[in-house]
């Protein structure tokens, strides 16, 4: 089973819509018993906290079920469980690493990496725009899927 946790700075916006999407699109493919997809922050400001109002607004709209979900920080022990650990942003990036006390890990990879992009994706937190960061985010997702399956 291939294991991926989506991170992102709080939580509740980016690695949630990450780790729907990706759930269902590994859904649509029949490939659930192959996955195991998760999120978490990098910081601890949003611990506890549920998924953002723009955020489940927009996946509603484009047909993905918001499922129950509660903010949380990343750990060592997500770091030693999970495959691939997908960030949203080289702030993400950086702080990973940081929390973490890395230098560098195979396992962490921008999730616009495997879309041939190296641009972050927008938090919609501070953008409004949970369009732009949803089709960053499906377009990542689906060449993920696409590079995994």
């Amino acid at each position: 089973m291939t294991s991926i946790i989506f991170v992102c700075h709080g939580n509740i916006c980016r690695s949630p819509m990450a780790e729907f999407v990706m759930k269902e699109l590994v859904k649509r493919k029949g490939l659930e018993n192959r996955f195991f997809i998760d999120s978490a922050a990098v910081s601890r400001e949003e611990i506890g906290n549920g998924v953002h109002p723009g955020t489940r607004e927009k996946l509603r709209e484009k047909g993905f079920p918001v499922l129950k979900h509660y903010a949380r920080q990343i750990t060592r022990e997500d770091y030693e469980k999970f495959d691939y650990i997908i960030t949203m942003d080289r702030s993400n990036t950086f702080l990973l690493y940081r929390l973490l006390n890395l230098e560098s890990s195979p396992k962490v990879h921008p999730l616009l990496s495997f879309a041939g992009m190296d641009r972050d994706i927008r938090d919609p937190w501070y953008t409004g725009n949970f369009e732009e960061t949803f089709q960053d985010i499906l377009k990542g997702c689906t060449e993920l899927l696409e590079k995994l399956s």
